[in-house]
Formats: structure tokens, C-alpha cells, sequence
């Protein structure tokens, strides 16, 4: 008997919301267009796929839907008193958006470390009808404050997810997609941050296409709808991941918990690397550069085309769900994006070699054909043996023939491509065990061998205490470069020779100034002078 009236609530839930869904066609399109569909050319895929294009909408997200359907539902009394809402991102936005078209005033609670970029777009978009409070430092601070505000001033606190006005107004985008003529479709892609996205697109699609497979997809270290739906009960994560802001959420919605259950086929969970190669793909294919939780549902399908879930032809859709990017965070984008193809990865690897000259060019030598080098960090330590870096990019049969052919000189790699140092960079050097130093920068031709070429022009001279280079994708690349010598007339020599070859074997270089060089050295070790 009680399960009997579990699935009736839940049928009324879904009724409910369904009926939302149709009442909001008739007031988003007040605010913004439908959004159109895109084809995307994904390399190595063979599967027909479509991105819903929400990063198109009137706030670059599909945020504004949900925010206006459920205000412009509210009495002419409730709005004239003003709502509440929080949000570090695009829920704050469509709010403002709602607020300035409906002629009511909206407070928008925000934490202190929301940047002023994102500040300012809400303040663009609702202009005098908004007024911004900085509270706390996290979302769940903003959003304790702002539920105790609009409960001392009894004023409508417009949710940004766990509403079913709020669902409504998202589940038009689906609305939409069924109209376009391009389904059906047999798999789609939901992002999940609370769950108002997927349950109102999920409920829209299994009424028209029961068959297609409803996927909601989390970031790795935010999943607490998938914790939840697994456990049978709402958690708290103790940690959330913020690089996808946009679905960073601690605790699954009620309502969104209870509609999630009962209307997604599966969970996908997606590291930031692979967001950042989804960010690159859409780049590629569309010439478009979506905020973080704006690619992972196409993060999700690339993940499950590499595992042999998606069959060949097969209609997918993802949904690229705001393009709100912060422009800073671009460089991290690019620098963990890497080239992503479907037999290739990145992977960083430390290699003991021994403290000999060359040790390093020889291995770079050696790079089996096809094996494209991303990444050096080395510096010179104490000791025998010195374990520099690489990043390399591969096929895991490239990476056998490295491991083999490291095997055969008695050597071994040490897979260290989520190693914390590594990440940001942490190069060890001593200078106590060089003599006569001088740095580098220089620009060369970005084609296997011209830094090669470099070095044994400068081998004669030097050897190789200190390297720091990083692939950019410009058709030059840029390295630091430390060499050390025997004698002050080696170091010399070698300077002339340096001048000598720019514009030739290397296209810049210039020299770090000796105050530099020594203030640098200084910081390294206490030993003397080098």
C-alpha cells in the first residue's frame, strides 16, 4: 500500500510538472528566442551529435527560463514586495533579467568572493531593480543568509533549482528540442548542479521519447545526486569541487531528488580534465568557448563514446548550458585541455636519468615517432640521478614502446600526471651543484627536433641544469632554459654563439640579467655563490 502511494505522488509530481512545463511556453518568450541546435564534428566519433545551444540565450545561459517563469507566476502583490534569491552565477543574472522586464525589485544575495565580472552582469541585466549583497564565502552562506532575509521580510525567495515553477521554465529548452524536427533522440545529456535542469528536460523528453536514455552528468567531486539517488537519501557532501561553478551544488534538491530517481536512466561523472578536452572539442567543431559546467555534458558522451557505450550512428544530445566564462580562467582551460583524439592522452612522466651531460636530449632524441612533447619541468638537484618531467601526449601503444625502451637502459617511469607538484609546476633546482650559470629564454620553431638542434650547437659549451617549457599551440615555442660550465670562458664563448644563431636554428633568445639570475639563485639555496 505504501509503495502504491509513493508512485502516485510521484505520478502527480511528474503531472505537475509537466503541466509547469506547458504553462512556461507561454511566458519565457517574453524574455528570450529559442535557442537553436547545432551539429557538432567531433574527431573519432561516429555517432550523429546535436548541442542544444543555451550559451545563445539572453543571459548566455539557460538559467534566465527557470527565473523568469517562476517570478512572472508570482501574484502582483508578491512582486511588488521584491524577491530573494542567491547565487554566485547565472541564476543571479536571470533573476536581474526577470526583475527589470517584470518591474520588481530583486535581492541578490552573493558570496564575497564572487568575481566583480559576474557582479557586474547582474547590475547590467537588472539595473536599478537589483540590489547585490555580498555575504559569506561560499554559495551555502549566500543562501542561509538570503533564506533568513526573505523569512524576516516576508518576501518570495525565487529557488534557483528545487521548485517546480523553477523546472518548469528550464524544461522549455526541451520543449524546444522536440519541436526542432531533429529527434528523436536516443541518448541525452543533463548536467546536474541541484537537478532543475535534468528534471524538467527529463520529464519533457520521456513524455514524447519514452526510449531515449535520460543521462544526468556531475563533476567527480560534486556528484550528490548520484550519492543520493544510490544511497536512497539527500547528503551532504563534505567537499565540493568548484571548476564547474555553474553545477557546484553540496545537497541534492527534495524535489529534484525524488524526479532524478525516477526519471534519469544512469549518471555519468566527469574530471575537469576531461571538461577542459570538451571545452577544446566545441572549440574545434563550433568555434565556441563554454564555462566549464557549460561542457560537461558532451564531457559525459565523449567519456562513454571511449568506453564503447554509444553504438556507431546513434543520435545523442548534449546541452551546452551557459557560455559565461571567466576569461582568466582560460590559461587553465588551455593548459589541462590538452589535444584530445580518441586514441591519444596526456600523460606526465618522471624519469630517473643519471647526472650526465645530454641525458636529457638523448632521451628527447628518442621519442617514438608521433609522440608529440607538451611539457618539460626540470631543474638540477643533488646527487646521482635526476628525475625530470614530461608531459607527453599518446597512444597507450606509444607509451609501451617508451616503457620498453626506458626498460632496455635500465630505466623506469613513474606516472605522476595528478601529482600535486607537478600541477603547478614545483621545480626543484639547487644551485650549490652547478657552476657558472646562465638562463635563457627562447623562442624556436615548434617542430620535433629545433630545440634539439639548439642544444648541440650548445653542447660543446654547456650541459643542461635547468628546463621549463610548455606547449601553448603557437607555431613557436617559448622555454627557459639553464645552462651550466666548466669555465667563465665557456659561458662566454657561448653567449656569442647564442647571438649568433637568432634568427637561424632559433627564432628569439634573450639572456636573464645577472641581477635576476643572482636573485633567483639566491632564493634557491643558502650555498655560496655559484
Amino acid at each position: 500500500m505504501q509503495v502504491y502511494y509513493v508512485r502516485n505522488i510521484m505520478s502527480q509530481m511528474k503531472d505537475q510538472l509537466f503541466e509547469e512545463i506547458l504553462q512556461a511556453r507561454q511566458r519565457v518568450y517574453a524574455v528570450g528566442e529559442p535557442t537553436p541546435l547545432n551539429r557538432l564534428n567531433l574527431a573519432g566519433v561516429d555517432a550523429v551529435v546535436f548541442a542544444k545551444r543555451e550559451d545563445l540565450g539572453p543571459i548566455k545561459a539557460y538559467k534566465w527560463r527557470g527565473a523568469y517563469n517562476c517570478m512572472a507566476k508570482l501574484s502582483p502583490e508578491q512582486r511588488a514586495g521584491g524577491v530573494v534569491a542567491a547565487s554566485a552565477g547565472n541564476h543571479a543574472q536571470g533573476v536581474a533579467l526577470a526583475a527589470a522586464r517584470l518591474g520588481c525589485k530583486a535581492h541578490i544575495f552573493m558570496p564575497r568572493s564572487t568575481p566583480a565580472v559576474k557582479q557586474n552582469s547582474v547590475r547590467m541585466h537588472g539595473g536599478e531593480n537589483v540590489e547585490i549583497v555580498l555575504v559569506g564565502d561560499s554559495y551555502d552562506a549566500a543562501s542561509a543568509a538570503a533564506h533568513e532575509f526573505a523569512e524576516a521580510h516576508h518576501l518570495t525567495f525565487v529557488h534557483p533549482y528545487d521548485d517546480l515553477a523553477t523546472m518548469g521554465g528550464q524544461g522549455t529548452l526541451a520543449d524546444e528540442v522536440v519541436m526542432s524536427g531533429q529527434g528523436a533522440f536516443d541518448r541525452v545529456y543533463l548536467q546536474i548542479g541541484g537537478g532543475g535542469l535534468a528534471s524538467g528536460a527529463a520529464c519533457w523528453f520521456k513524455k514524447f521519447w519514452p526510449n531515449c536514455k535520460c543521462i544526468g552528468v556531475e563533476g567527480i567531486n560534486q556528484a550528490s545526486m548520484k550519492l543520493a539517488v544510490e544511497t536512497g537519501e539527500r547528503r551532504e557532501l563534505p567537499y565540493v569541487d568548484v571548476f564547474c561553478d555553474g553545477t557546484a551544488v553540496r545537497k541534492a534538491g527534495e524535489n529534484t531528488f525524488e524526479l532524478c530517481r525516477e526519471l534519469l536512466d544512469g549518471f555519468v561523472t566527469v574530471t575537469n580534465d576531461e571538461v577542459c578536452q570538451a571545452i577544446r572539442a566545441l572549440w574545434n567543431s563550433l568555434r565556441v568557448v563554454p564555462e566549464p559546467s557549460g561542457a560537461m555534458g558532451l564531457a559525459a558522451l565523449l567519456q562513454d563514446w571511449d568506453a564503447g557505450k554509444i553504438a556507431p550512428g546513434e543520435k545523442c544530445l548534449v546541452v551546452l548550458s551557459g557560455g559565461n566564462m571567466d576569461f582568466s580562467q582560460l590559461g587553465v582551460v588551455a593548459a589541462r585541455g590538452g589535444v584530445r583524439e580518441t586514441n591519444r592522452s596526456l600523460r606526465y612522466l618522471r624519469i630517473p636519468m643519471e647526472t650526465k651531460r645530454g641525458q636529457i636530449l638523448k632521451y628527447l632524441s628518442h621519442i617514438p615517432a608521433g609522440v608529440q612533447l607538451m611539457d618539460v619541468q626540470y631543474g638540477r638537484i643533488g646527487g646521482d640521478i635526476q628525475y625530470p618531467v614530461f608531459g607527453v601526449l599518446g597512444t597507450d601503444e606509444q607509451f609501451e614502446q617508451i616503457r620498453v625502451g626506458l626498460a632496455q637502459r635500465g630505466l623506469e617511469a613513474q606516472d605522476v600526471t595528478n601529482d600535486d607538484d607537478v600541477l603547478f609546476r614545483m621545480i626543484s633546482y639547487d644551485r650549490v651543484h652547478i657552476s657558472h650559470p646562465a638562463f635563457f629564454v627562447i623562442e624556436f620553431p615548434e617542430r620535433p627536433g629545433a630545440f634539439q638542434e639548439f642544444m648541440s650547437a650548445m653542447g660543446k659549451y654547456a650541459n643542461l641544469c635547468y628546463f621549463n617549457y610548455r606547449y601553448s599551440g603557437e607555431s613557436v615555442g617559448r622555454a627557459m632554459v639553464g645552462l651550466e660550465f666548466q669555465t667563465r670562458e665557456d659561458r662566454d664563448a657561448c653567449r656569442k654563439l647564442a647571438e649568433q644563431m637568432r634568427g637561424t636554428t632559433i627564432q628569439r633568445i634573450h639572456e636573464m640579467p645577472d641581477d635576476v639570475r643572482r636573485r633567483v639563485l639566491d632564493s634557491m639555496s643558502p650555498a655560496t655563490q655559484a
